[in-house]
C-alpha cells in the first residue's frame, strides 16, 4: 500500500493512480461503475492487493460472486500471502447484504485497511421492482454507514456499481441508484468499454481535482495505459 500526497491510498494501479493524483482519497467513499466486463472488479483487486501486501486487511463483500482467485493471482506475486488479509462477505440478497454492512462496526480495527463492496446495487436490483421507497431508504441508510466507516476510520471505501441504459437517451447510460449513490461518493470514476479492447476511466467527480480521462487496457496484471492522441472524452 503507497501512500501519495495527502495521505491517499495506491489503487495499484499507475493508471488509475495517475488519474486520482496519487490514489484513492482515504476519508470518502469512492465509486466505480460501468457495464459488465468493463473493469470494476479488477479495480476492486488491485487496490486489495495493494493494502493487502502492505500488512493490512481489507474487507471484501462480494454481493455477485465476482471474485476469481486465478485473476488475483496474476494480479499478485504471491497470492497465497495476500488471500488470508482479505476477509470475505458474501451476502445472496439485500437483507445479508444489510447485516454484512451493519457487522462493519465490530470488525473494523487498526489492521483494516480498505472496504470494498463489489457490488453495491446488484442485490438491490435483484428485489426492487419498479418504486420501492423501503428498499431505496434501505440502500440510503447502508451507503450512510459506509459514508461514516470512511470519514470516522480515515480509511477509504470502494464501491461498485452496475449502469443501465437512459430511456431518452441510450447512447448513455446512469447507475443504478441515482442520487443515493452519486450524493454520498465523493469520488466517482466510470469505466467504459470503446473499440475494440480498449476502455476508458473516466473521473467524473472528485472534491479537489477536475474531470479527466485516460485510456487503458485490462491486462493479466492489472491495466495498461494505452496512448491516444485522437482521443478526447472531455
Amino acid at each position: 500500500m503507497v501512500e501519495g500526497d495527502g495521505g491517499k491510498v495506491s489503487s495499484g494501479s499507475d493508471v488509475l493512480d495517475r488519474l486520482l493524483g496519487g490514489g484513492y482519497e482515504k476519508d470518502v467513499v469512492t465509486t466505480i461503475y460501468g457495464p459488465a466486463g468493463s473493469g470494476k472488479t479488477t479495480a476492486c483487486l488491485m487496490a486489495s492487493v495493494s493494502v493487502a501486501a502492505l500488512g493490512k486487511k481489507v474487507i471484501y463483500i462480494d454481493t455477485e460472486g465476482g471474485f476469481s482467485g486465478a485473476r488475483l493471482g496474476q494480479l499478485c506475486r504471491e497470492p497465497g500471502r495476500v488471500l488470508p488479509s482479505i476477509l470475505f462477505l458474501k451476502p445472496t440478497n439485500f437483507e445479508e447484504q444489510k447485516k454484512c454492512i451493519e457487522r462493519l462496526k465490530s470488525m473494523i480495527s487498526q489492521k483494516i485497511g480498505l472496504v470494498v463492496v463489489d457490488t453495491i446495487t446488484n442485490l438491490y436490483r435483484v428485489e426492487r421492482a419498479g418504486e420501492n421507497s423501503e428498499l431505496n431508504r434501505e440502500l440510503s441508510r447502508q451507503i450512510a454507514f459506509l459514508v461514516e466507516v470512511a470519514r470516522q476510520k480515515l480509511m477509504p471505501v470502494l464501491l461498485t456499481n452496475q449502469v443501465y441504459s437512459d430511456f431518452e437517451d441510450r447512447k448513455s447510460v446512469r447507475m443504478v441508484g441515482g442520487d443515493i449513490i452519486t450524493y454520498n461518493s465523493k469520488c466517482l470514476i466510470e469505466l467504459k468499454p470503446l473499440h475494440g479492447s480498449k476502455r476508458v476511466a473516466s473521473l467524473q467527480k472528485h472534491r479537489h481535482l477536475p474531470q479527466s480521462e485516460v485510456l487503458f487496457d485490462i491486462v493479466a496484471d492489472g491495466f495498461a495505459e494505452v496512448k491516444d492522441k485522437g482521443f478526447k472524452l472531455f
